[in-house]
């Protein structure tokens, strides 16, 4: 039966033979027309029509081998897909929670401690600015009328107590030694006689006045007696310094001509200054006289200066709402100068609190956070609460436990990994 089918298909495909070669050869023909009207057609197009078309052409072939290269390579597998988490967790309180699967930190760059709290000192941080203490500062002004004849002493000398400031020529004053001179003599020339007591009480009044008189111009002691002692007057007034410090202004030059009132020149001393600061509202309750304050300045990052608070205003600032705070503070090393800048710490007590290195303490705007280790690969920053004890250390008062890991160093690094992840 078989034998029968295969024998009848092969005489049908010998019949067959002629009628394919004859339509064979009529598409040929047909082809071949039509390939020639191809042609003529891409001829008959722009050049850059032309290598428009054979870009096509081009990429139509790249397209058609990558299909067949594809289903030729192409292989029965199964695609495993996983899903994960979100690397960063966010909690309502604020708080972020980074995991870093299979992630190891560089233990040279990020280095972890134990939170332990200790007792530190609570303070207010005030800020201020140097001064003279007034209590220690003098001005030298004119008494009387007169001339400037001759300044001893320029802006930023040293004076000593009594020593020479400024030299003055004043008709006053002159007429005042010759008073006491001649109420000195005339006292001298009563003292033998016995019959004339009286006058030489009215003659010792007379010199006392005198004496008060020049005192009152600006003459020491020395000047009064040198007048009793020598018999003779001094043509000029030398004034002299009244405490031991320093020429902080000078307001006269030689030769000017200055009238009573006038001031010349004003002394301090550099050695005893004041820190007036400025303490608000919601602290006036932690403040008395009398509390030590430690004060740092820009100038030296790494000194502190103690002072104590010796007044305290009894009105507060209308226009800053502060209450003035003032305190003494001693320069024995010439370090300080009056409108320096500073500000103090006032100590209002004691509190829990763990200490970490300024490092420690990311700054976000207003906000401050730490980054704590919670697990191999999971971090936590968290916000916290505290103030500067110093230039290198932080105190955290709210926000990190006893015994957690807090992050010490490279917190900024760790942080930036948080602000990607959050973004």
């Amino acid at each position: 039966m078989i034998d029968k089918i295969l024998s009848f298909l092969k005489q049908l495909s010998e019949k067959a033979k002629p009628i394919l070669q004859k339509g064979a050869d009529h598409g040929a023909h047909h082809a071949k027309i039509a390939a020639a009207g191809l042609v003529g057609l891409y001829w008959n197009l722009s050049a850059i029509n032309r290598y428009r078309l054979r870009l096509a052409a081009f990429a139509f072939a790249i397209l058609s081998l990558g299909i067949v290269v594809g289903r030729i390579t192409n292989v029965d597998r199964t695609v495993k897909t996983t899903t994960s988490d979100k690397a960063l967790k966010v909690e309502k309180s604020g708080v972020l929670e980074l995991k870093l699967p299979g992630v190891q930190l560089n233990p040279e760059i990020y280095v972890f401690q134990v939170a332990e709290k200790v007792q530190v000192p609570v303070n207010i941080k005030v800020p201020g600015r140097l001064a003279f203490n007034a209590e220690r500062s003098k001005v030298l002004s004119v008494r009387a009328p007169g001339r400037v004849e001759r300044i001893y002493a320029f802006d930023g000398a040293q004076v000593e107590m009594g020593s020479p400031v400024v030299e003055l020529y004043s008709p006053e004053f002159l007429s005042a030694q010759q008073e006491y001179l001649l109420s000195s003599k005339t006292a001298k020339i009563l003292e033998g006689s016995k019959t004339m007591s009286d006058l030489l009480g009215d003659a010792r009044i007379t010199q006392q006045a005198a004496a008060s008189r020049m005192r009152n111009l600006g003459a020491g002691e020395g000047d009064i007696k040198s007048i009793e002692t020598t018999g003779k007057t001094s043509s000029n007034l030398i004034m002299r310094s009244p405490i031991k410090g320093v020429v902080v202004k000078r307001n006269v030059e030689p030769g000017a001509a200055v009238n009573s009132g006038d001031v010349i020149t004003t002394l301090a001393d550099p050695k005893h200054l004041w820190f007036l600061g400025n303490v608000f509202e919601q602290d006036f309750r932690m403040i008395k006289q009398g509390q030590k304050m430690t004060l740092r300045l820009e100038a030296y990052p790494d000194k502190e200066f103690i002072a104590y608070a010796n007044y305290i205003a009894p009105t507060i600032d209308p226009q800053t709402r502060a209450l003035l705070i003032r305190a003494d503070v001693e320069n024995t090393d010439d370090l300080l100068r009056p409108d320096m800048y500073a500000y103090g710490l006032l100590n209002t007590g004691t509190a829990d609190a763990v200490v970490v290195p300024q490092s420690a303490i990311v700054r976000v705007r207003e906000n401050r956070y730490a980054i704590i280790k919670i697990g191999p690969e999971t971090y936590r920053r968290v916000p916290v609460k505290g103030y500067d004890l110093n230039s290198k250390s932080f105190a955290i008062t709210e926000g990190v436990e006893q015994g957690w890991q807090v992050l010490a160093e490279g917190a900024v690094l760790l942080n930036d990994r948080f602000a990607k992840q959050e973004d």
